[in-house]
């Protein structure tokens, strides 16, 4: 199986996933806390879009002609969006925690790792110097993962 087809099945895992907790009602925090983590997580969303550029919207894994991006929130973290995604909906399901939900939440991460995973296969292939860049950057979050 490809990269390409791995990340679009990932993807459509990630749909469902969201579709269940949209279910459930766990998408949105419910108190100050949860809240303000998904404020955070949406800015930061904003931030990686704004520094990525239009280019970045893309169902499969695919890396747009254009540079290595390794500026804004890409001088931390590899994958900022990815990161907002999990913050934004694990917020959601901590404040909403049952087994269903924290399953949700599991399997969130998991297709999310898939789809960093094929990225990471085909950024190598395209861009050289992301070896280096992944050696120096953290994959999700700043200073530990």
């Amino acid at each position: 199986m490809s990269w390409k087809r791995l990340s679009f099945l990932a993807l459509a895992g990630l749909v469902a996933c969201i579709i269940g907790l949209y279910l459930h009602h766990a998408i949105f925090g419910a108190g100050p806390i949860s809240v303000t983590i998904q404020v955070l997580a949406a800015l930061l969303m904003i931030w990686a879009r704004v520094t990525f550029g239009m280019r970045s919207f893309h169902g499969t894994a695919n890396p747009p002609a254009g540079g290595l991006v390794t500026t804004g929130p890409y001088r931390f973290i590899r994958h900022p969006i990815y990161s907002a995604i999990l913050l934004f909906f694990w917020a959601g399901i901590a404040a909403h925690a049952s087994p269903a939900t924290l399953g949700l939440g599991v399997l969130v991460t998991v297709f999310t790792a898939v789809r960093m995973g094929a990225e990471e296969k085909l950024l190598v292939t395209m861009y050289p110097e992301y070896a280096a860049y992944a050696r120096n950057t953290r994959r999700v979050v700043p200073l530990v993962f």
